[in-house]
């Protein structure tokens, strides 16, 4: 499996292969955006497969999308996102740079939210 479309079809197989779209409806996971891949993969994939993911994108997308769709789930991906924050994005104390990315990410929804107030 050397070519990114490969790698793409093969983690959507797995995906699929997993049940991940049982409430979708067929058509609409044919072709799932990056951000949508990279987002089910990390929630419903094992680290062999995650790991493909970064010879598909890039470290800085995968971050973007780690932060800004699993962090903000907070206690209830705990375990995973400290797995995520020391394999993949090199924290050195993991549960304080996940809680320093929560921290932030509610600040910036709360500065949003009071702003179109």
């Amino acid at each position: 499996m050397q070519s990114q479309k490969e790698i793409k079809q093969y983690l959507e197989s797995q995906l699929r292969k997993n049940h991940v779209f049982w409430s979708f409806q067929k058509d609409s996971v044919n072709d799932l955006s990056d951000w949508n891949l990279i987002k089910y993969v990390l929630l419903h994939l094992d680290i062999p497969d995650i790991n493909y993911l970064f010879r598909l994108y890039s470290k800085k997308k995968i971050k973007q999308v780690w932060m800004e769709e699993l962090i903000s789930q907070g206690d209830y991906l705990l375990s995973m996102n400290l797995c995520f924050a020391l394999l993949y994005f090199g924290a050195k104390k993991p549960r304080q740079y996940v809680k320093m990315l929560s921290t932030r990410r509610l600040n910036k929804m709360l500065k949003n939210e009071r702003s179109l107030s």
